[in-house]
């Protein structure tokens, strides 16, 4: 592994003395790394998205598919540590009360300060599988039945649905399938990029031709047509698991493209260079010149490619559900949710129903500072 020199001052050394201290590649990409702020904030974040997606089960108040039929649509309830009666040492929620008006019967929701539901921690509520491996009842934080009649009570932290059904549980769960299609995703179109790409490059002539011939016909295809035909070519008898695992081969076979372009480009530029002479020279194969020297040296570029991928296969993901052709009910992604704010009347009467288009923008975003500051802490010729 590449070591690098780096001067740095260390305490008790005298006036003038210069101190060099030994790196290796990996520290020193990580130096560079903790510099960048924005990337630290999105890596920050991603870990946060990721692990509430792991530990849906448990974060949640309640199940993706638990029903509240008296709270249509009813609107986030605001957590309190003041009332009435003046400060509270555990948090709280006030109940709702409802009321329908008009000829459109809209309901509208108003705050009853006489209901106090507390919120406590590691309460008991509907079973479920911890990491798909322990069943338990226990849920990170709900609500206990206030004294005045024995009410359940509800949280709705974001809101609840047109079914009742509680939005901010349900976006935890939706994380899990959108997050995970990116990287699954991103994972095989980085494989056939980078497979065809580099072959691509390295060979050139008649090779080179056919590969780009077929990378120019596919991006010639508008992409959501692509993704729509595709998607709706799936038999609709399959499974839950196998319509996940066919948008993502879908997602991937179109993601790949851009990625082959970059790789070529790279290897086109490091095909002839000294060191993979001297691989050649030495009796290596052209695969192994490929993978051990060609690809390694473009490794910026490959991270730049992958990070910006990544959110690629969410968007691509959310906008196949959002238009009904991706992960279907009972099923729940951020683009699934994302349908019942096809209105905007319903999207001006129910905005919290946006919140998980929050999200997915919170996603993408973050992935991209963590690229931007990956491209750096990577690039042989900052400083």
């Amino acid at each position: 592994m590449s070591l690098w020199k780096f001067r740095t001052r260390r305490s008790g050394a005298r006036e003038g003395e210069d101190v060099f201290k030994v790196l290796s590649y990996r520290q020193l990409m990580w130096r560079r790394f903790k510099k960048h702020r924005l990337a630290i904030v999105g890596g920050i974040t991603l870990v946060v998205l990721y692990l509430a997606a792991v530990f849906g089960d448990f974060i949640s108040p309640c199940g993706s598919l638990e029903r509240a039929r008296r709270y249509i649509n009813a609107p986030p309830q605001r957590v309190r540590f003041i009332g009435r009666d003046g400060l509270h040492l555990r948090p709280f929620v006030y109940g709702l009360n409802l009321r329908v008006e008009g000829e459109n019967f809209r309901r509208i929701y108003t705050v009853d300060e006489s209901r106090v539901y507390p919120i406590r921690f590691f309460v008991k509520g509907e079973s479920h599988k911890l990491l798909g491996l322990f069943e338990t009842h226990v849920h990170l934080f709900g609500i206990e039945r206030d004294k005045y009649g024995g009410d359940p009570g509800t949280l709705f932290l974001f809101g609840s649905d047109k079914l009742g059904r509680d939005l901010f549980s349900r976006v935890l769960y939706g994380a899990r399938i959108t997050l995970s299609v990116g990287l699954v995703g991103v994972a095989l179109s980085f494989f056939l990029g980078c497979l065809l790409g580099s072959i691509s490059g390295y060979y050139g002539g008649k090779v080179d031709m056919v590969i780009q011939r077929i990378i120019e016909f596919i991006v010639s295809i508008p992409q959501l047509p692509l993704w729509m035909a595709l998607s709706a070519a799936l038999p609709a008898g399959w499974s839950m698991i196998k319509v996940y695992f066919g948008i993502t081969i879908i997602l991937s076979l179109v993601g790949w493209c851009g990625l082959a372009r970059v790789v070529r480009g790279q290897i086109l530029q490091l095909r002839d260079a000294d060191f993979a002479t001297a691989a050649r020279c030495a009796g290596g194969s052209d695969l192994w010149i490929i993978f051990r020297h060609l690809l390694p040296s473009t490794m910026s570029y490959l991270i730049v490619a992958i990070t910006l991928a990544i959110p690629g296969m969410i968007l691509g993901e959310t906008a196949l559900s959002f238009l009904g052709l991706g992960i279907q009910a009972p099923a729940v992604s951020w683009g699934t949710l994302l349908q019942e704010a096809q209105n905007v009347r319903t999207v001006a009467t129910q905005p919290w129903l946006l919140i998980p288009g929050l999200f997915v923008v919170l996603a993408v975003i973050s992935f991209n500072f963590v690229g931007d500051g990956l491209r750096d802490a990577v690039d042989p010729h900052g400083h």
